[in-house]
This record gives C-alpha cells, sequence and structure tokens, in this order.
C-alpha cells in the first residue's frame, strides 16, 4: 500500500478521533434496508437538531475509538454503520435515532457514547425518553416559580382579609 493512501486514512481516523472528542453524546446505528427518502429525512432532522451523521469504516471507526481512549465501543462497529455526533446536545441525537427506529423496522440501534462513558442501547434508549434541554428548563422554572407564586397568593389573602376587616 503506498505512503499516500495510508497518509489519507490516518488523516480519516485522526478527524473521527476529533468527532469522538468533541462529542458529547454519540449514536451509533445499523442503516442497512432504510430507503433514499428515509435517510434524508433523518439527515435533515439531525441537521435541524445541530447533530451531524456520517457513514465511515467500521475498521477506521475502531481505530478512532482506541486512539481517543473509547474502549468497548468496537462490539458496535459491525456490519453498515451510521455514527450521529453531537458537541452540544446531549439527548437530540438518541432521541431523533430512536424516534426513527420506533418508526422504521429496518433502523437498529447498536448503542453509543454518552459524555465520554460508552452506552449500551437501553442507556441511549433511556436517555431518548428524557425531555429536550428547552422541556427540561421549562420544568426547571415552574419548578422555581412555585413558591415565589404561593408567596403572592398568601399576601394578596392576607391583603384582601385586610380591606374586609377595614370595610
Amino acid at each position: 500500500m503506498s505512503e499516500k493512501i495510508i497518509a489519507q486514512k490516518a488523516a480519516i481516523v485522526d478527524e473521527v478521533v476529533e468527532k469522538f472528542q468533541k462529542a458529547v453524546s454519540i449514536v451509533v446505528v445499523d442503516y442497512r434496508g432504510l430507503t433514499v427518502e428515509q435517510v434524508t429525512s433523518l439527515r435533515k432532522d439531525l441537521r435541524e437538531a445541530g447533530v451531524e451523521m456520517r457513514v465511515i469504516k467500521n475498521t477506521y471507526l475502531k481505530r478512532a475509538a482506541d486512539k481517543a481512549g473509547y474502549e468497548g465501543l468496537d462490539e458496535t462497529f459491525t456490519g453498515p454503520t451510521a455514527v450521529a455526533f453531537s458537541s452540544e446536545d446531549v439527548v437530540a441525537p438518541a432521541r431523533i435515532m430512536a424516534k426513527y427506529a420506533d418508526d422504521i423496522e429496518a433502523l437498529e440501534i447498536k448503542g453509543g457514547m454518552i459524555e465520554g462513558k460508552v452506552a449500551s442501547l437501553e442507556e441511549i434508549n433511556a436517555l431518548a425518553k428524557l425531555p429536550s434541554r428547552e422541556g427540561m428548563l421549562s420544568m426547571l422554572l415552574s419548578v422555581l416559580q412555585a413558591p415565589v407564586r404561593n408567596v403572592a397568593y398568601a399576601v394578596k389573602a392576607v391583603a384582601d382579609s385586610k380591606d374586609e376587616d377595614a370595610a
């Protein structure tokens, strides 16, 4: 094999290592059997959520995972493999892939990585059931507002009772 080809392969592996290191979550799927329309729709939804999906040779993925220090991902890199990388939202790739896996029988989630730790299929599915970041912030805001709202109601009730006593 020529040195030029080896250098090209090494560059691909280095690029994948960089993606592994920047990603907060990775979901590995088997996409065999998906139609062009289904893959296009999946990529569109992922792109809108800030997630990049790439089809990469398993040998490159194995080498990149080893180089990045992610042991345990090797068994997910078998057969036709697509990888969704997210560097912003931990939940987005899992949620989108799980939604498509429920709708499309051919799409199979193999596993992935969540915040630097190898994740099983069960962990990916559990992550997919979590609400989005905006949904979680909304829930937190409503929890934080509840005590303030209750104090306001109590103050209003005291004020109303004093108005009744004065009349």
